[in-house]
């Protein structure tokens, strides 16, 4: 029987993954969840442990999209997760740094793609998703995305040679590296446009949410997403920690059925999330580790149980500026799932939250100890600290890293277990943050070959206030 999706807010049936893929929002304004949890089988652990990335990718999607099935999977997988794309046949490699306090170290690579960015792992998935489905059914699709510096420039770089699908960006003005501007505002095609709003990230998602919550406007010009929201993405990271592990395995000696933890560089908390969900499927996970920087809305959360999403003005601008994210919209899935797929106790929660800025999960016992039950870590970096952190790699292991990436390596330090390995995930490459690369180091970070004079060429970018009904006409006048 194929799997069907619903709302984390309704009891509303959505349809396979097919029919969520094009979606944004849900009807009611919540997120698309299946309707069960597919489950590892005996063995298939040891059956996936070889795989290339490209087969392991078509294997453990199609468990969420047994609508499509590995035969139509397989042939998009190697299509997205090409050697020539990442630079590397495992796609996602794992390095191993050291062993800190009794415990094995290591590094995983998710930032080789075409934009240096672990987004590129969902998006180049996205794109082939994308496009077989709306070529199969003669359909065009207009994206609206909210970036914070990462997800917009994979997106684009994505879609850009897919006729049917045009690109509608966001993103928060002054808020992103002079890189990650440039590598979004320089592209020229016809059917990517980006746009710049005062405020901070939030400001963008909430604009998206308020398109997709107009449900007329969405079906007129077939809107659809590519940030979190969109569970393809979700099911697409799932893939890169059962690589991660089984990586770990080999590198670290280990057995198969060994637990391993990772540590995550924590925004729109997406990609955690995709490491619960291999963890809920059976992945052998000791602890996820939620790393935050000084936004630290879901590490204030896992330590006290209170969740308070500050306003634009309170979000810190800091040097880790894809974290620089205080309301993570797939929170709401992990809620939905530590109430017990409950979607009237998570309406509740969301009520409270909308009366009173914050709600408390600690006072309800059941529900806090599903979150202890969930084996999720958190803590918070700071400027300083990420500073001496990318110092401390690039002297110990020779290794430079970027300043999302410390702010997990200096959270996991935090939480180390011996003999336990702690696998911590690598979310960009250094290049796109070489100011703060600059004042760590001082020289500029490693730059790859063919991205000279980035920052020189011409920029397409067009402001806008935050303002809903002039995104709406913005759209209606250059949609598909």
């Amino acid at each position: 029987m194929t799997l069907a999706y619903r709302s984390t807010r309704s009891e509303a049936r959505l349809g396979s993954f097919t029919d969520i893929l094009l979606e944004g929002l849900s009807p009611d304004g919540g997120l698309a969840v299946p309707e069960h949890l597919p489950q590892l089988k005996p063995g298939q652990l040891q059956e996936w442990a070889q795989l290339p990335y490209p087969e392991l990718a078509a294997q453990v999607m199609a468990l969420y999209a047994d609508d499509l099935g590995v035969s139509v999977l397989r042939p998009l997988a190697a299509r997205a997760y090409s050697s020539e794309k990442f630079g590397d046949h495992r796609i996602t490699p794992l390095h191993v740094l050291g062993v800190e306090g009794g415990a094995p170290l290591g590094l995983l690579s998710l930032s080789n793609g075409p934009t240096l960015a672990f987004k590129d792992l969902a998006m180049q998935m996205l794109g082939e998703l994308f496009e077989y489905v709306l070529s199969a059914q003669g359909r065009t699709l207009n994206i609206l995305g909210a970036t914070s510096g990462d997800t917009g420039g994979a997106a684009e770089y994505a879609m850009r040679d897919k006729p049917s699908v045009s690109v509608f960006m966001l993103s928060p003005e002054g808020r992103m590296s002079a890189f990650q501007r440039a590598q979004m505002y320089s592209l020229q095609e016809p059917r990517i446009h980006n746009l710049t709003v005062p405020g901070s990230f939030d400001v963008c998602q909430d604009l998206v949410k308020a398109v997709s919550a107009d449900l007329a406007f969405k079906a007129q010009w077939r809107i659809g997403t590519v940030n979190s929201i969109n569970w393809a993405r979700i099911t697409a990271q799932v893939v890169y920690y059962f690589a991660g592990y089984f990586q770990a395995v080999s590198a670290f000696n280990l057995r198969l059925g060994d637990a391993v933890s990772f540590s995550v560089p924590s925004g729109n908390f997406g990609n955690v999330l995709s490491g619960y969900m291999a963890q809920r499927m059976g992945l052998p996970v000791a602890h996820l580790v939620v790393a935050t920087n000084e936004n630290r809305v879901l590490d204030e959360f896992f330590k006290t149980g209170c969740y308070r999403p500050r306003s634009a003005d309170e979000t810190h601008l800091t040097s880790s500026p894809s974290m620089d994210i205080s309301k993570a919209s797939n929170f709401e899935r992990y809620v939905f799932d530590v109430v017990g797929e409950d979607s009237v106790a998570l309406d509740a929660l969301w009520q409270t939250l909308a009366k009173q800025g914050s709600f408390e999960l600690k006072t309800s016992a059941p529900h806090w100890s599903r979150v202890e039950q969930s084996r999720v870590q958190s803590g918070a970096s700071n400027h300083a600290q990420r500073l001496l952190a990318i110092r401390d790699v690039a002297v110990r292991y020779n290794r430079v890293i970027d300043p999302h990436t410390a702010d997990g390596l200096v959270v996991a330090r935090g939480l180390l277990e011996r003999d336990v390995p702690m696998v911590c995930l690598e979310t960009a490459l250094p290049a796109k943050f070489s100011e703060t690369i600059e004042e760590a180091l001082g020289h500029p970070a490693p730059r790859p070959s063919g991205l000279e004079g980035l920052e020189s060429l011409p920029q397409r970018v067009t402001r806008m206030p935050a303002d809903l009904q002039a995104l709406k006409t913005f759209i209606s006048e250059r949609g598909l």
